[in-house]
């Protein structure tokens, strides 16, 4: 990965509290996964900015290698990789995504 494209990946991290690598958009989710992902955070009410992987090949493979993660979507909050869908899922599922978006955004 180039510098640009590492710089304009570190500036899309940390210029908002959520942000996800996916599929489309939160309004139009392209892919199943990234369809899961939005809605868990929209059933626990967070706001959060999305960036569609699919608009820009050479972001898409690059937050691949930033994360040292081989899936799309990919989930940072506050600036440091959460996970991808299957983690977001059990977080969800088991009560730990909710205690750690508000102990972070409460921050």
């Amino acid at each position: 990965m180039d510098s640009e494209t590492r710089s304009r990946i570190d500036e899309l991290i940390n210029s908002h509290s959520i942000m996800v690598f996916m599929k489309g958009t939160k309004l139009m989710p392209q892919c199943g996964f990234s369809n899961n992902v939005v809605q868990i955070l929209n059933a626990l009410g967070m706001n959060f900015d999305t960036f569609d992987v699919l608009s820009d090949m050479e972001v898409r493979q690059a937050i691949k290698e930033y994360s040292n993660w081989p899936t799309i979507p990919q989930v940072y909050l506050k600036g440091e990789f959460l996970g991808g869908s299957d983690i977001l899922v059990e977080m969800y599922n088991s009560g730990e995504l909710r205690e750690k978006l508000e102990i972070a955004l409460a921050s």
